[in-house]
């Protein structure tokens, strides 16, 4: 099974409702295609760089998914899956999203070369989970409309965008408490918008309200602060976890209750399955999240996650922004439920 062929190609989607978070608003998702072709055999992948988070640049994501770049790649055996994985990381290690592109490609071959749909190939140990929507940073009575629509499409997880204003921030998560009641599940995410006191008196108001999870209360470099927080078992580490070296940091001993993986911010699925890992041996919990993303990395990002032992939510909706994308499959969605196709490898089609 040699590859044969590999290409890529950008397209800037706009996003179907513009979103603030504390670091800034977002209106256009940059995304990056990869196809790789083996024997007749197709694997695809998508790119979605986050510049505020690793550094990575769209243009920067660009570059190194050109086809001299990955070259090397061109007569490899398709079926190697963790050698060509593996071999992603020295070569690739400033632009994560790109290596995530190319991780994700040659697991969906894999998945394709041994008939199966990834996860079961990967060790299933979930077969669907429920994921939660988000809602950005805006004014309580936006909030509640927007949590209304999600609602009547089936969610019952939702997560809230805060981290400018902690009076703000908690009166808007006390109302949606109170317009949802108890039966939907709340979760915050303050991207390290908050000090070691307001985090405090946050995390009381989040326990008090039955709040699932608050997500990065403080800034990414702060993991010393966030393991001596009261309640520190309600928060979930996001940008301070970038891949499996940041994932050994905080978790010996676990400076919070979860963390959230991305693919985009660790390099793929090699990469995410180590963080799996450590966190399943540290008895911390994993949450898995997305940029604004195409079909093709929310399905990979589904099926790592069913495959692993350590998951406990997902924040699977980053497909759901944007205005058009050209690939199909991967997993059904309903009534807030996220399940993989019985297709052999990650499952998607290009449209």
């Amino acid at each position: 099974m040699k590859i044969d062929t590999i290409a890529s190609w950008a397209i800037d989607v706009p996003l179907t409702r513009p979103y603030t978070v504390a670091f800034g608003t977002c209106d256009v998702a940059p995304l990056v295609f990869v196809r790789i072709e083996a024997e007749g055999w197709v694997g695809r992948g998508s790119a979605s760089p986050a510049e505020d988070i690793t550094g990575e640049t769209a243009v920067a994501c660009q570059a190194a998914l050109a086809s001299d770049q990955l070259s090397w790649l061109v007569g490899e055996d398709a079926r190697d899956t963790q050698r060509l994985a593996n071999a992603l990381a020295p070569r690739m290690a400033g632009t994560p999203a790109a290596r995530a592109a190319v991780d994700m490609a040659l697991h969906d071959l894999g998945g394709q070369a041994l008939g199966m749909p990834l996860y079961v190939a990967l060790g299933k140990h979930h077969d669907a989970l429920p994921t939660s929507v988000t809602i950005g940073i805006k004014g309580t009575d936006a909030a509640l409309e927007e949590a209304d629509e999600y609602l009547g499409r089936g969610f019952r997880a939702l997560k809230v965008k805060i981290g400018t204003d902690v009076e703000e921030d908690m009166e808007r998560v006390r109302r949606l408490r109170s317009h949802v009641g108890d039966g939907v599940a709340i979760r915050v995410d303050a991207n390290g918008g908050y000090d070691v006191p307001d985090t405090v008196r946050l995390l009381a108001v989040a326990r008090e309200l039955g709040v699932e999870l608050v997500e990065q209360p403080l800034p990414a470099a702060s993991v010393a602060e966030t393991r001596s927080l009261p309640d520190k078992d309600l928060v979930c580490l996001d940008e301070s976890v970038l891949d499996a070296r940041d994932a050994r940091a905080v978790l010996d001993p676990p400076a919070a209750g979860s963390i959230n993986v991305k693919l985009m911010k660790c390099g793929g699925i090699t990469e995410a399955r180590q963080i799996a890992n450590l966190a399943d041996a540290h008895g911390v919990g994993l949450m898995w999240g997305c940029m604004d993303e195409s079909r093709v990395s929310i399905a990979a990002a589904l099926h790592v996650s069913l495959a692993s032992a350590a998951t406990r939510y997902l924040d699977l909706d980053g497909h759901l922004d944007l205005t058009d994308d050209p690939f199909d499959g991967g997993f059904v969605l309903e009534e807030g439920v996220l399940r993989p196709t019985d297709r052999p490898g990650l499952g998607v089609t290009e449209r």
